[in-house]
């Protein structure tokens, strides 16, 4: 449980490995995904607001929860489907070190406009067993998200596998310093700087693993075509993962209002 206020092990079961070379295939079911939606809503919601700072902007200025609220979250579209991913992203990779401890910032408290994507790299954890101190089993996780959940003219496998390679050549780097610089006046929950300097100042501790994903959030009815852009061999420089989520437009939207309804 991290401060998202849920316990990771509770969605372990939302992600069962169909397969897992030359990448891995997640196929949720409907029943899973039910679960998800019952499930997600205050941890979406404390996604890109804590609880203490709602109450207090609600306080300050005499709005509801519910307008405060709404001055954060994307709206219906591109923004709110990526966002959705980038999430799905996030409970993925909390699930599958469970019973272990990967912490994560929540960097979609980060925008500086609800209406886009929060910069840098998609999705962040930090495995540190022995925190404060560091320890050769230090690892940073890091994953770039795409989803299709209409059939436009995208090509998710690929153009995750793409900006994977870029988060392995410096965007990883960057979004460390990034983090740092933003922590000191923003609530990142359980990240702090001792930890975050712990992975920027790599030379003054012992090596740290850097394990990437490529991650492709796509509908169920699309699967089928979207895998024939699946790579035959698996990399050593990163895991493939592709996630197949049974209406994927209806239930990010679903799980979206039920993260405003969970204010009202």
């Amino acid at each position: 449980m991290d401060d998202l206020g849920f316990d990771f092990g509770n969605a372990v079961p939302w992600f069962p490995h169909e397969q897992d070379q030359p990448y891995v295939l997640v196929r949720m079911t409907a029943e899973q995904v039910a679960l998800l939606e019952a499930a997600m809503a205050e941890p979406l919601r404390r996604c890109y607001i804590t609880d203490e700072l709602l109450q207090a902007a609600a306080d300050r200025h005499g709005l509801t929860l519910s307008d405060v609220l709404a001055s954060k979250l994307p709206d219906a579209g591109a923004t709110m489907a990526g966002d959705f991913g980038e999430v799905l992203g996030y409970f993925y990779q909390s699930a599958m070190e469970y019973p272990g401890n990967a912490i994560g910032p929540k960097k979609w408290r980060l925008k500086q406009d609800r209406t886009k994507p929060a910069p840098k790299s998609d999705v962040v954890h930090f495995i540190m067993p022995q925190r404060p101190v560091a320890s050769a089993a230090d690892e940073v996780l890091c994953a770039e998200v795409k989803v299709k959940s209409t059939a436009a003219s995208s090509n998710p496998i690929r153009s995750a596998i793409d900006d994977c390679a870029k988060d392995r050549v410096s965007r990883l780097a960057s979004t460390l310093v990034w983090l740092r610089e933003r922590v000191m006046t923003e609530d990142l929950g359980d990240v702090d700087i001792p930890l975050l300097n712990r992975f920027i100042n790599a030379v003054d501790h012992p090596p740290a693993v850097q394990r990437f994903r490529a991650v492709a959030v796509i509908c169920e009815d699309l699967l089928a075509a979207e895998l024939t852009h699946a790579p035959a061999t698996a990399s050593d420089e990163y895991t493939l993962v592709v996630i197949s989520v049974p209406n994927l437009h209806t239930t990010y939207n679903a799980v979206f209002e039920a993260a405003r309804e969970s204010v009202r």
